[in-house]
């Protein structure tokens, strides 16, 4: 017999079930973003998450794609993979009907294997890790250029401009091994070796005993590889110690938050862009991000940017995988993008690549605070 108990803890249940089986068959327009809300990438997390969320509104106040409007929740993963596993079983079981706009490769790495088991997409993750480009994930659409290419590119920059010495510090996880192979490369076609090449830990950064080693070296450059307030600290660490040399970074750090917490020493900081300049309205998609961002007084960053890109493309999945979108129909309508004008630049799917935009070039912090191209 069923006890009164059992009974409670069946109708509590009832609505997360229901919930599931609607994401799945359905299509309830909710899209579930597991990422560092707070913590050290909080920064740029909440500037792409705006960005997101400008362009949902733009697709909400127009009625929505077929009728239904798009609602994004957002779990804080505090930058942990465990964490980030845990809010993306979460998502996933309460039914939406993919993730979206997750931050870190460690992290997209340890979600991958539930894209699998519960045939679910993520779209548009923010991290450019060659890992989640090949092989090709069936359930894993990228939107930005990997950090390899940013990281190639980089390197290519300063070797033009006449840097002879160049090091490298990168944080020692999956994405600082991956975006440091780009750097190797770089350095490889320039016909260069790295002067220095040091690595922190991810969890508990200390540049103490690094600095000294990489100074000792005497870079013109210093490359660092590494997220938010790991990167400042490196950063302000060498000026500390009396270094000039040109600090550069990857798209990762292209947040106002970044630049806010460099500071003083935030002037002549190289930053790579995977988005074209936020300032260029010619291109239509930045003219669109402006006025959307200049209506709700949001500050459009590069990172901003890529928010609202990634937020476009997965409506464009979403309008195309039909009336009643599915999480199948969703996966197979993007895989069908195999030439989509986002607004100035084209990104392309199918079925054997999910790499989205290839999309590269460079800034640097200027006098006021501001990327400049």
């Amino acid at each position: 017999m069923t006890s009164i108990r059992q009974l409670a803890a069946r109708l509590l249940l009832a609505p997360l079930v229901a919930a599931g089986l609607a994401g799945a068959a359905h299509a309830q327009l909710t899209v579930g973003q597991t990422a560092g809300i707070s913590g050290a990438v909080a920064s740029s997390v909440g500037e792409a998450t705006k960005g997101a969320r400008l362009y949902f509104d733009i697709v909400n106040a127009a009625g929505g794609v077929n009728g239904q409007k798009i609602t994004l929740v957002s779990l804080d993963d505090k930058f942990d993979p465990k964490l980030a596993v845990a809010n993306a079983k979460t998502l996933i079981d309460q039914g939406v009907i993919a993730l979206f706009l997750n931050r870190g490769t460690p992290h997209t790495q340890a979600v991958m294997p539930l894209l699998t088991e519960h045939k679910v997409p993520l779209v548009g993750p923010s991290t450019g890790a060659m890992v989640l480009h090949k092989p090709v994930h069936p359930w894993l659409f990228n939107v930005r250029a990997t950090y390899q290419r940013e990281a190639e590119r980089s390197i290519e920059h300063l070797s033009l401009i006449g840097i002879e010495r160049i090091a490298l510090v990168q944080v020692d996880d999956s994405f600082g091994e991956d975006a440091a192979a780009g750097a190797l490369s770089g350095l490889a076609k320039v016909n260069k070796t790295a002067v220095a090449h040091e690595k922190y830990d991810r969890a508990k950064p200390d540049f103490a005993p690094i600095i000294p080693r990489l100074l000792a070296r005497q870079p013109q450059a210093i490359v660092f590889i590494g997220s938010g307030t790991a990167v400042v600290q490196g950063m302000k660490a060498v000026r500390a110690a009396g270094s000039t040399a040109q600090l550069v970074t990857l798209s990762n750090n292209a947040s106002a938050g970044f630049i806010k917490d460099l500071g003083d020493i935030a002037y002549g900081v190289i930053v790579s862009q995977v988005f074209p300049y936020e300032r260029s309205i010619a291109k239509p998609i930045i003219k669109e991000a402006s006025e959307a961002a200049q209506k709700a007084g949001v500050e459009l960053t590069p990172t901003v940017v890529e928010g609202f890109v990634s937020a476009k493309v997965l409506v464009e999945g979403l309008k195309r995988a039909g009336p009643k979108p599915t999480r199948e129909s969703l996966r197979k309508a993007l895989e069908g993008m195999s030439h989509y004008d986002v607004g100035g630049i084209e990104l392309g799917y199918s079925p054997t690549d999910h790499t989205g935009l290839e999309y590269v070039d460079l800034s640097i912090i200027d006098h006021s605070g501001k990327f400049r191209r």
